[in-house]
């Protein structure tokens, strides 16, 4: 499938191609991996993280319905939305950029599984269980994928001194190519884009 086709079919909505079976092994430092091991370990319950209630409560009403053909189960849409916001949040990435990546790796798909390996939302090889989690960790549990996949990335973001388009690249292993990146920058801006109301900002 050639690039042309792939943006069509991200634009048309189609379950994309898994991507991330290609992400590279490479050692941690003692440092790195501790703190990844922390974030992995850390036993907070997601919540929605907003300035206020009347924001939180508006982003997850838009984002569930336009949600609502993919994931037809409204608490599962809900549960899923609201574990993306806060580990995104949480690991300082825009929870729309996770949107984007959930749409790309998985189509939604919770129990996905690439040809190599990579499993769930966000495609998370199994290696990462070895390095700062636990082989008992099921990567197709929505929470913990979500909070494999968004430190991996903040990781990936934090070796590339902040550049986006590098990070994705890491995330699938491309490095340098522009296929992935652009996929994922179009579901995000396309689909998931969001800005809150003047008056849910002026609440705040």
């Amino acid at each position: 499938m050639n690039t042309r086709s792939l943006l069509l079919c991200l634009l048309l909505g189609c379950s994309a191609v898994s991507w991330a079976g290609a992400q590279k092994e490479e050692a941690l430092s003692d440092s790195v991996q501790s703190s990844m091991s922390r974030a992995i370990a850390d036993g907070m319950q997601p919540r929605l993280v907003f300035a206020n209630a009347t924001e939180g409560q508006a982003w997850l009403d838009e984002m569930s319905a336009r949600l609502a053909k993919r994931i037809p189960d409204e608490f599962m849409r809900r549960k899923l939305l609201t574990v993306a916001q806060y580990e995104a949040t949480r690991a300082g990435l825009d929870p729309q950029l996770v949107l984007g990546l959930i749409h790309v790796e998985s189509g939604f798909n919770r129990y996905a599984l690439s040809p190599v390996g990579a499993r769930g939302l966000m495609q998370v090889m199994p290696f990462w269980q070895r390095q700062i989690g636990t082989s008992q960790q099921s990567l197709f549990d929505l929470a913990t994928n979500l909070r494999y996949g968004c430190t991996i990335l903040r990781h990936y973001l934090d070796v590339e001194n902040g550049d986006l388009f590098r990070a994705l690249g890491r995330y699938n292993g491309s490095l340098g190519k522009p296929e992935y990146p652009n996929l994922v920058y179009g579901a995000w801006k396309n689909y998931y884009a969001w800005t809150p109301s003047p008056q849910q900002v002026a609440q705040q």
